[in-house]
């Protein structure tokens, strides 16, 4: 089953809202076992809108529309659709009473822009919404199913999970689609791809392998296809079984896990502690760190030391290894995790040194350079390595290379 996410607003192309809706819509239904062949974000104009439909009518079976169902003047989405079903506007009785309460649990005025939003095409089938004061629209017309929701991803999400995931999956004799993700970090995706040449080779027909990289990580997508889900299930979980065979030490996690949760889940089973000490990611990686929930059973503190005087002030490093060796070296590094770990009392501590750009590069330095240390029990391990000249690049970087090397010292140990 074909599915096309048509999204309506300025706001989208101008870059002011990104669009979080289309992703989302586009999750559920791949799920549901739609393939979404398009999306499309266009202006709020009519002409655009109505090509927009016309475009996708007949050759999909499902179109979904966000957008434009606001109380104000420049919403234009229903009109546009009276037009494109030869259809007119009227008013909703039980759309205005949901409004009305909601107007008036809130004590807001009820005013002509609320009255306005509960008129409707006459020939659509309303669907309800509890979660605000647009109402969600159902049309059909040449084998097309035409559902359009509010652009509100909160009243969106309550329409699509209430209305209209449940009626698609009844009618639709979707096929199969099983999708499995496994998370590597550690290669570039060239070299990643040569490793997998053999693999992808031999891949059965029903599955398709994406790569999918971000700041270093490359999650490794699986699809399986198939007209039943059991059987395609099986068939992809055969495939996940082989690559953690020939990729084991690239494949942290799966399923979107970032390293900072693989890190986290790491110490909870190990009853481990640990601590960070940052320069060039300025307590970015804390900020990872702490983006877990329960973080706190694992992580005390950090130390972002950015300046070379409180490396020395906070970290007591030796002010003759900064001069001797400079602030981005293996002496200084090294000496930053071992302090973190007796500052904090915790089993590892983890510190980053660099120059992120896009000043700052020495002789030897370039921008992009990174060192950093693991302190544990058995000593300190400390890399070096070098990235491009984009700041925030590197920043995130610099942060998954550090959560890496963690992450293999603290299953080593």
């Amino acid at each position: 089953m074909k599915a096309e996410i048509i999204t309506i607003g300025d706001e989208l192309l101008i870059g002011q809202t990104i669009d979080t809706n289309s992703a989302w819509i586009g999750a559920e239904l791949s799920m549901a076992g739609f393939d979404i062949r398009k999306k499309t974000s266009i202006h709020d104009i009519r002409t655009d809108i109505l090509k927009a439909l016309s475009e996708a009518e007949g050759k999909c079976d499902l179109v979904i529309i966000t957008g434009g169902l606001g109380p104000t003047s420049d919403d234009i989405t229903k009109p546009a659709l009276c037009d494109f079903f030869s259809t007119r506007l009227i008013m909703n009785q039980e759309v205005l009473g949901m409004i009305t309460e909601m107007m008036e649990k809130r004590s807001f005025p009820m005013n002509a822009n609320n009255r306005k939003q509960a008129e409707v095409p006459e020939s659509c089938r309303v669907l309800t919404n509890a979660a605000g004061t647009a109402p969600g629209m159902w049309f059909e017309r040449t084998s097309t199913v035409f559902i359009s929701l509010p652009g509100v991803p909160s009243e969106m999400k309550y329409l699509m999970n209430t209305h209209v995931l449940p009626e698609l999956k009844q009618r639709f004799r979707s096929q199969a689609i099983v999708h499995r993700n496994l998370m590597t970090y550690g290669v570039p995706e060239a070299l990643l791809a040569e490793k997998l040449e053999s693999f992808e080779a031999g891949l059965p027909h029903e599955i398709k392998l994406a790569y999918l990289p971000s700041s270093g990580i490359i999650k490794l997508r699986l699809t399986g296809t198939g007209g039943d889900y059991d059987t395609v299930s099986r068939l992809v979980e055969n495939q996940v079984k082989k690559l953690y065979i020939i990729i084991p030490e690239l494949i942290y996690g799966e399923e979107g896990e970032t390293l900072e949760m693989a890190v986290g889940r790491l110490l909870r089973e190990k009853g481990r502690t640990i601590a960070t000490a940052e320069s060039c990611t300025g307590g970015n990686i804390a900020r990872l760190i702490t983006s877990n929930p329960g973080s706190s059973e694992y992580y005390p503190g950090s130390v972002v030391a950015y300046s070379n005087a409180m490396k020395i002030k906070l970290l007591g490093v030796d002010e003759q290894l900064i001069e001797d060796h400079g602030a981005v070296s293996e002496p200084v590094v090294r000496a930053m995790a071992g302090a973190a770990r007796e500052i904090f009392d915790t089993d590892y501590a983890l510190a980053t040194s660099g120059i992120a750009g896009p000043d700052g590069a020495t002789p030897g330095k370039p921008v992009g350079t990174l060192w950093t240390a693991v302190a544990s029990a058995g000593g300190i391990h400390a890399e070096k390595h070098t990235f491009g000249a984009d700041r925030l690049t590197n920043i995130g970087r610099f942060s998954n290379l550090a959560l890496n090397i963690l992450r293999k010292q603290i299953i080593k140990d």
